[in-house]
């Protein structure tokens, strides 16, 4: 097994970025909230002891600017030691840079991963069917779907006529229906981030990455930032029934997010994020390579509907949120015979990225041999408070 390659992990521009992470350090037993300065990482933890306070300021990338701190090490070292398969747990390294807010994900938001939905759904999570149901489901419904609005009249009438073939599918409803689908990913605080094992539920056979831009938003529905994630999926699990939508998305180190969260500024708004390309790699211990790539700019749903269709009035978070906007990557890739498609194997490494957010990269275990997640919301208030930064 070799060492992770972190060269990439910040972006590119990095220098005039406003990046804030979170730091485990042993010598507290608990994460510093951290600003990304001249290579260094400045835990201002005293101002702000949570990234959902710093979050929820009037203007983020400005409060992170202002507040004061000292360093807890260089980003090269942290880095270094955050590959935890050759970690030294005496010293500090990253965690995802989010903590107590809700993590939620947007599903089926660009047309190529929508059929793919479809797929899953016609197979019954069966791999070795894919390839037959994707030339059935191609023939009824076609590849174009891309130039529809969802929710339009144009999408009713295709809707009316796909019923009539007795082609229409719940994920075709989310995909150019007017309601958006928004699922809860994990849970607040249990995300795991650059350098950390992702996991796979050993139940599952037929199962993918899926790289993805991930906003940071305020309670007040103000979105403050972006980050990538990775929304590891259970493609057998989910096809089986989309009822067990939570089994196949919901498990231990089953959600990746970092390797920092970039504040929104003059030199990075949510219109780079619309025009922002997602690549993916995964490298495997035996030979096997896979890239692909995911574009926002051919998103069937604006990010700002998307999150608008989260929080408003009808559904509030206190503590914010930070929310999946989807992927169009859906590999198809043979890995083993033909026709069964792509699935991970233990040992895999994922790396997603892009150059104004920088690299997330991750080894994939199974969810049962994954470290455990044991230090949740409690934890972490206790831990502030014994350290006399949380006085409640």
């Amino acid at each position: 097994m070799n060492r992770l390659d972190f060269s990439a992990a910040l972006p590119a521009d990095a220098d005039t970025a406003s990046l804030v992470g979170r730091v485990w350090l042993p010598s507290v037993g608990g994460p510093s909230v951290v600003a990304i300065r001249d290579g260094q990482a400045i835990d201002i933890t005293a101002t702000y002891p949570t990234v959902r306070d710093l979050c929820e300021t009037p203007d983020p990338a400005a409060a992170l600017r202002a507040a004061k701190g000292t360093s807890v090490g260089s980003i090269a070292d942290l880095l270094a030691n955050s590959d935890e398969a050759f970690r030294d747990p005496k010293k500090p390294w990253l965690l995802a840079p989010i903590d107590v807010q809700s993590i939620k994900a947007a599903g089926v938001t660009f047309v190529a991963s929508m059929l793919e939905r479809v797929i899953e759904e016609r197979t019954r999570g069966v791999p070795e069917l894919a390839a037959a149901a994707r030339a059935e489901v191609l023939a009824l419904v076609g590849g174009d779907l891309a130039r529809l609005k969802p929710g339009s009249d144009e999408a009713a009438k295709l809707k009316d006529w796909l019923v009539a073939k007795n082609a229409w599918s719940q994920y075709l409803e989310v995909g150019i229906g007017p309601d958006a689908e928004v699922f809860t990913k994990s849970q607040p605080m249990s995300a795991v981030g650059i350098g950390a094992y992702a996991g796979l539920h050993p139940m599952s056979r037929w199962n993918n990455p899926e790289p993805e831009i991930v906003l940071a938003i305020a309670s007040s529905g103000k979105i403050i930032g972006a980050t990538l994630g990775n929304d590891v999926n259970l493609r057998d699990v989910e096809g089986r029934s989309a009822l067990l939508l939570g089994k196949a998305k919901d498990n231990n180190a089953s959600c990746s997010i970092g390797p920092f969260l970039r504040l929104f500024d003059a030199h990075y708004t949510l219109d780079d994020v619309r025009q922002c390309d997602v690549s993916l790699v995964v490298q495997g211990q035996d030979n096997f390579r896979m890239e692909g790539n995911s574009s926002i700019k051919l998103i069937s749903r604006d990010p700002a509907d998307i999150a608008g269709q989260t929080i408003g009035a009808n559904h509030q978070y206190p503590d914010g949120l930070v929310l999946f906007l989807g992927t169009m990557f859906a590999p198809t890739q043979d890995r083993g015979s033909p026709g069964q498609g792509f699935t991970h194997k233990v040992g895999d490494v994922t790396t997603i990225a892009t150059p104004k957010l920088g690299s997330l990269i991750n080894r994939m275990t199974l969810t049962n041999e994954a470290k455990p997640w044991t230090f949740g919301i409690s934890h972490l208030y206790r831990n502030l408070a014994a350290r006399g930064l949380f006085k409640g």
